[in-house]
């Protein structure tokens, strides 16, 4: 009698919907619980097999579980879908090449692009792949990310990488310090603020900017002819007092002289902070914590109400790049 009654309850119970189910599973992933999601995600494509949205987030789950076949086999059908989006293609890139599948990765990541050619986290994904290979054609894929999804911050980071281990320091400055605004608090910033400062460095080593304009685009050879005017203050060396006078120098130069023709969305976020009395707090937070540790945070406490209202303003705003302001290769 007692069994038949517990069965009663639990024919009672409420069965929650896919959508519950869905939501169940992903606050167990957010808490890297994935054998959890695993089950719940499994009850669900139960119910509907093929749901694209449980067994997208099943491969993932059985990707961090590092179970990769199962996530493989998972992911594979998903991908010949109408509804599959970049994501999902994303997701299918990391799984294969944890599986050491590098040709399929590098036919899918193709593919991939061809259907979603907006996608800057898929040319991103792309270029690490190459790069992995030591194929140098990454820097075409993550250049496209940028020109494709300029608020998409992983290609600024790869590309300033790049050309910090090249001879063009150009666009390690320009990409770099727009990847530490895109994630200010990321966790690559605190390098690229390095790579930011040693890259001024190697700009200034030339006593004549302009000697090597051959080749260059318009928007370069403008940069570094602004950039070139300043090379008076390089003398006295490169550290944080010195770049912040050479960098107001330059905006205003550039707002002056008729190089607003190429509308950058950086400059333009340099002059606002200059205008608005805040500059010195930016490159201090740039190159000051670059330079110095111990200095920076001294002046933070020095200058408690500049570093408490430049620190209050860029919480409170996100950091993006219109599309149309690409000049790298044009």
């Amino acid at each position: 009698m007692q069994a038949i009654l517990l069965l009663m309850v639990f024919d009672g119970i409420a069965q929650p919907d896919l959508d519950e189910l869905k939501e169940t599973a992903r606050t167990f992933m957010r808490q890297g619980d994935y054998a959890n999601a695993i089950l719940v995600l499994n009850r669900g494509i139960q119910k509907e097999p093929n749901n694209y949205e449980l067994l997208k987030d099943l491969a993932l789950s059985y990707y961090y579980q590092k179970d990769n076949n199962k996530a493989l086999e998972t992911i594979k059908p998903l991908l010949e879908k109408e509804e599959a989006d970049d994501q999902c293609f994303q997701i299918a890139g990391n799984i294969y090449k944890q599986l050491s599948m590098l040709k399929d990765c590098e036919k899918m990541y193709k593919k991939a692009i061809k259907k979603f050619p907006q996608s800057g986290p898929l040319y991103n994904d792309y270029g690490e792949l190459l790069w992995s290979q030591q194929n140098y054609d990454a820097i075409r894929e993550w250049e496209k990310g940028i020109e494709s999804d300029p608020s998409y911050s992983r290609n600024y980071l790869n590309a300033a990488r790049y050309y910090y281990l090249s001879t063009d320091k150009i666009w390690s400055i320009l990409y770099g310090e727009i990847f530490i605004n895109i994630e200010p608090l990321g966790r690559n910033t605190a390098e690229v603020k390095d790579m930011l400062l040693d890259s001024y460095k190697k700009l200034f080593m030339n006593v004549n900017l302009e000697q090597d304009l051959k080749d260059k685009t318009e928007f370069e050879k403008a940069y570094l002819q602004s950039m070139n005017k300043q090379s008076g203050v390089a003398v006295m060396g490169i550290n944080t007092e010195t770049l912040t006078m050479i960098r107001t120098r330059f905006i205003l130069d550039w707002s002056a002289s008729g190089k607003s023709r190429f509308p950058f969305r950086l400059f333009d976020y340099q002059q606002q902070l200059l205008q608005e009395g805040m500059y010195d707090a930016y490159n201090q937070w740039i190159f000051g914590s670059a330079e110095n540790l111990a200095a920076y945070q001294n002046w933070t406490v020095t200058h408690k109400d500049e570093y408490n209202r430049f620190a209050d303003f860029q919480k409170g705003r996100v950091f993006k790049i219109p599309a149309g302001q690409y000049y790298k290769n044009k």
